[in-house]
């Protein structure tokens, strides 16, 4: 897929609210100060299209961008900085947790691991989440850039060995950096195989 167009359309902090229209949506998650506004765009090709910044938690909306005028690509808030207060993490729970459940137009979840570090508690818990409600999702590694190519192959690698002890198969596996762009052919061809299927419903291409 080629990325010709992409731009903002619409924030809110309510699922109820989203687009009306019936494109496809893929949505992008992970804990916060995992690279997300910098991987989506490196995607794009849009350097300012989803605000960076180095204070953790600063997304706190649903953010849809309209891209090639053909599909959604969705800007979930990040979860687990400690720092909100239990009300807002409360809040913000409930507003992802009620756009992945109720959102009929999300067709894939794109989950973030920062490919540095070791699985990490509320990511397996969101992963095991994920699974039990049968959410059809994928894991995409960022940050490779800053490990050597023999590191990034081994913690990813061992990440998915975590996984296997409680999944019987992995869900698609993306291995990325914003920086040196690895992993984005990758993506948005997956993207364009899933938006060929009818909105609703879609099953992984084989």
């Amino acid at each position: 897929m080629i990325v010709n167009s992409a731009r903002f359309v619409i924030s809110n902090s309510d699922a109820a609210k989203c687009p009306a229209d019936s494109r496809h949506e893929f949505a992008f998650i992970g804990r916060s100060n995992v690279g997300k506004s910098s991987l989506i765009n490196m995607l794009t090709n849009r350097s300012g299209l989803a605000q960076t910044s180095a204070t953790p938690g600063k997304t706190m909306l649903i953010n849809h961008f309209l891209v090639n005028d053909q599909w959604y690509l969705v800007d979930l808030p990040g979860y687990g900085y400690a720092q909100r207060s239990r009300d807002s993490r409360l809040q913000l729970r409930r507003m992802i947790e009620d756009y992945i459940l109720r959102r009929e137009q999300m067709t894939c979840l794109f989950l973030l691991i920062d490919g540095r570090h070791k699985p990490q508690k509320n990511d397996l818990e969101f992963i095991q989440w994920l699974g039990e409600n049968g959410v059809p999702f994928c894991i995409v590694f960022t940050k490779l850039d800053k490990l050597s190519s023999t590191a990034a192959k081994k913690v990813t690698a061992d990440y998915c060995a975590t996984l296997l002890e409680t999944w019987d198969e992995l869900p698609p596996v993306f291995r990325t950096s914003a920086v040196d762009r690895r992993g984005r052919q990758e993506l948005l061809d997956y993207i364009g195989q899933l938006s060929e299927l009818p909105v609703g419903g879609c099953q992984e291409p084989e």
